[in-house]
């Protein structure tokens, strides 16, 4: 039996050496990476202003270059995946991401830091966009929506963990440790890619320019395009809140790194939380007034961070908690429906959902990094504005008939 031809039941690949659990741990894992990747030296942030010499503006393109390479390489890795299969790429993307990492943790200027970053958000691509697929390829109907909450919520554990940790590294050694521990993540998920089995059953078989050309096919898609562009654009003000929280929190509010860490905590937990509570709200409410609602609760959050955000450190976690929630909650079923309109080349559609995603967050972290006079008054107006156009998006759209499974 070679690698297409593996045994399923009720659609679910069975995995000989993972199993089950263990394969959605994995999952889950490959899907913490980008967070791990950016969450976890957030609290070093402003002491490595002062280390490297340099400014904020500098500092953040450590951040912003990441997503903007990050996005560009899922666009590749996803259709190559498609081709040559997820464990293959996988693995590449796991070396590289893996190697670029302990360079990271030797730069010497900022700029190098920057060029070491850019390595080490390509092969992350390869992790988050052929994770995506595996779940596409081994589960089916509300089994698979059940599987993304579930690994959404996994995977949300580490922005509570990361800056945690991050802040208690801090305390031993300086931030070059940081990135060694992200090495040491690398390693543990090539030791899982190894012993993953192939879950793609049908290859592609274009030759690798063809491959890559069904880009264009999948985003050619109308009902694909126009939900990808609703739900993405949410990542503008979260990204903004994730690049610019340290800096709210230790420079705006004169918290310590470690005090910074557990209020940045505080609010990834609801993040933990979301995907799990939508699971049990899916059971007596259709997707689409789960939808609108959320929609709803990210206006009325982003309004209190523009009211009440500026006068304390709880007020305004207390008032970005509601964008968090909604925000989060809105993902499982948003990326199932998303998958559901497309129905082959399943790496390179969840590569472009990757890309759309990263690409609108990328543009949040640029503008929050602006020279604004308030930037809290400024993440809030994101909130509330963002969340109005999708939800006039999403209104619009249910009216149609060309949406699959709303």
């Amino acid at each position: 039996m070679n690698t297409e031809e593996k045994v399923t039941y009720n659609n679910v690949k069975v995995q000989k050496y993972l199993g089950d659990k263990g394969f959605i741990v994995f999952i889950a894992f490959l899907g913490a990476f980008v967070p791990l990747s950016t969450d976890l030296y957030l609290p070093a942030l402003p002491s490595m202003v002062e280390s490297f010499h340099t400014n904020i503006a500098l500092l953040n393109l450590t951040l912003i270059f990441f997503f903007i390479f990050y996005a560009g390489g899922m666009l590749v890795w996803g259709p190559l995946s498609d081709k040559y299969g997820r464990k293959p790429i996988l693995l590449s993307g796991l070396i590289i991401y893996t190697l670029a990492s302990i360079l990271c943790s030797n730069a010497g200027t900022v700029y190098q830091l920057i060029v070491f970053r850019i390595l080490q958000a390509i092969g992350s691509g390869a992790a988050v966009s052929v994770s995506v697929a595996m779940i596409k390829d081994s589960y089916d109907g509300r089994k698979r929506v059940s599987i993304l909450a579930l690994v959404q919520s996994m995977a949300m554990l580490a922005p509570v963990i990361a800056p945690v940790l991050g802040a208690l590294v801090l305390k031993v050694v300086s931030w070059h440790g940081v990135f060694w521990i992200l090495s040491i993540v690398g390693i543990i998920g090539m030791a899982g890619g190894f012993f993953m089995q192939e879950t793609i059953v049908k290859r592609n078989n274009g030759n690798i320019f063809q491959t890559i050309a069904r880009i264009g096919v999948v985003i050619k898609n109308p009902s694909f395009a126009v939900l990808l562009v609703t739900f993405s654009i949410q990542m503008i003000p979260l990204m903004a809140y994730i690049s610019m929280s340290s800096y709210i929190y230790v420079d705006g509010f004169g918290l310590s790194e470690q005090v910074y860490s557990y209020f940045y905590a505080f609010n990834a937990i609801f993040s933990v939380i979301a995907p799990l509570f939508y699971m049990k709200l899916s059971r007596h409410y259709k997707n689409n007034l789960i939808i609108t609602t959320c929609f709803s609760v990210v206006i009325i959050s982003g309004i209190l961070i523009i009211t009440i955000g500026r006068i304390s450190p709880w007020l305004f976690a207390l008032s970005i908690l509601p964008a968090t929630l909604a925000g989060n909650l809105i993902r499982p079923p948003s990326t199932n429906l998303i998958l559901e309109q497309q129905h082959e080349d399943t790496g390179t559609a969840t590569s472009l959902m990757s890309f759309s995603y990263t690409f609108m967050g990328t543009i949040g972290m640029m503008l929050i990094s602006l020279n604004f006079g308030n930037r809290i008054f400024v993440m809030g107006s994101m909130y509330a504005i963002i969340a109005v156009i999708s939800l006039v998006i999403w209104i619009f759209i249910n009216k149609t008939s060309s949406i699959n499974n709303i």
